[in-house]
């Protein structure tokens, strides 16, 4: 069985070239509050074995293969430590046994001028980089559409922010001799084990990316400065800054540099934006690029009322593909709006930033909602257009929470 990772309450983290920042690991403070009193506890479902090493306390077991990090476990200090983080599998994830010498891993790079299998041992000798990212499954928040889509209800807990470590994908690309002529895409492969007597087509976790995506995607073989766990895509992942979680491959096998994208059905005919009313094809959307997107974590709706007077409202910030750059908090259901503060170090471009607005509240009932504003000027929208799949929900409305003030 593989080790769980031994992650410290506070590490020594990179935030940009020739920047460092001490942050910190520990959870949100659990000030809780809600519109009603809660009932009594549901029987939470157990960690299933290949993550046993989790914390348990920090998260919802769907199922097996989805698990949902808690609202008030999310933290407030910037990186999601890796026995918090949620997961989401497409498959069964492959034996355990293929972490057990991590170097030894192959992935065959097509589509360049000179294709080859890696080793992961080759891959650290072609270049290093580190990036502090969100990573976000494409349905969190499918809970909060009308429509009520098929699927996970995921809240705000199958998002996390993560810091990785491994090769440029562009850095391999160019030791090769850069991609053939005429490639649009980057389309990898995973290498999870596929059911037997089925088209594997249907089932294959092979998912296409622009290939202007190479400049920041990383074959990753480090998570917050340990190997990827290998509930997470260890011994190696690919890593595509901006996306949303279904285009960071777990277990990569292939990379290859295509004309046209995969015709998998993942790519194919799920994770695309269909209107209510329509079918997952081709010619719609696919699921790639992630919105500015925020949520408040504290005061959070679990349980219990909030106490008259000073009260600290913070949540979490991403811009997408571009920086947060400001965050607004309204009390009362998006009449009125007061900036907030970003708190912690600045990681990046694709991290989220953690954020806190100090309010003086009266007793009443209050609705909360955040809405960032991305270095562009891109601003969070109020709502998401329901689709079939329940992809990407953005909306600050949707997310917006009830608190009691006694």
């Amino acid at each position: 069985m593989e080790r769980s990772p031994n992650f410290s309450r506070r590490r020594l983290i990179a935030t940009g070239p020739g920047a460092l920042a001490i942050v910190g690991l520990t959870g949100a403070p659990r000030v809780a509050a809600q519109a009603a009193a809660p009932g009594p506890p549901a029987q939470a479902k157990p960690l299933p074995a290949y993550v046993a090493w989790k914390d348990a306390d920090s998260l919802i077991v769907h199922t097996p293969t989805t698990i949902e990090t808690k609202r008030t476990a999310l933290g407030s200090s910037g990186i999601t430590p890796a026995d918090r983080l949620f997961v989401r599998n497409n498959l069964a994830a492959p034996d355990v046994s293929i972490v057990a010498n991590r170097e030894a891993w192959q992935v065959a790079v097509e589509g360049v001028r000179q294709p080859r299998t890696l080793t992961v041992a080759e891959l650290k000798t072609l270049g290093l980089e580190t990036v502090a990212m969100v990573l976000q499954c494409s349905g969190n928040g499918r809970g909060y559409f009308p429509s009520k889509p098929a699927g996970t209800k995921w809240q705000v807990g199958a998002a996390g922010n993560v810091i990785w470590s491994g090769v440029p994908v562009r850095a391999v690309a160019e030791s090769l001799g850069g991609p053939s002529a005429g490639m649009r895409f980057i389309t990898s492969t995973g290498g999870e084990t596929l059911p037997a007597g089925i088209d594997p087509k249907t089932v294959i976790v092979e998912r296409s990316v622009p290939i202007s995506a190479l400049q920041d995607a990383l074959l990753a073989w480090e998570m917050n400065g340990e190997p990827v766990p290998h509930a997470h895509g260890g011994p190696l992942r690919l890593i595509v800054p901006g996306y949303s979680g279904v285009n960071h491959i777990k277990y990569i096998k292939r990379l290859a540099f295509t004309v046209d994208q995969t015709d998998a059905a993942i790519q194919a005919t799920r994770y695309r934006i269909a209107p209510l009313g329509t079918k997952e094809s081709p010619a719609l959307p696919a699921v790639w690029e992630m919105e500015p997107k925020s949520w408040i974590n504290s005061p959070a709706p679990e349980a219990g009322s909030v106490r008259r007077g000073w009260v600290q409202i913070h949540g979490v910030a991403m811009g997408g593909m571009q920086a947060p750059r400001r965050v607004d908090i309204s009390l009362d259901g998006g009449k009125t709006w007061r900036e907030a503060s970003f708190i912690g170090a600045n990681m990046g471009r694709y991290a989220w930033r953690p954020f806190v607005l100090q309010a003086q509240l009266q007793p009443g009932t209050y609705v909360m909602a955040s809405r960032v504003t991305d270095s562009q000027g891109r601003v969070q929208v109020e709502t998401t257009e329901d689709n079939v799949g329940g992809y990407l929900n953005s909306g600050w409305r949707a997310h917006a929470i009830t608190v009691n003030v006694a």
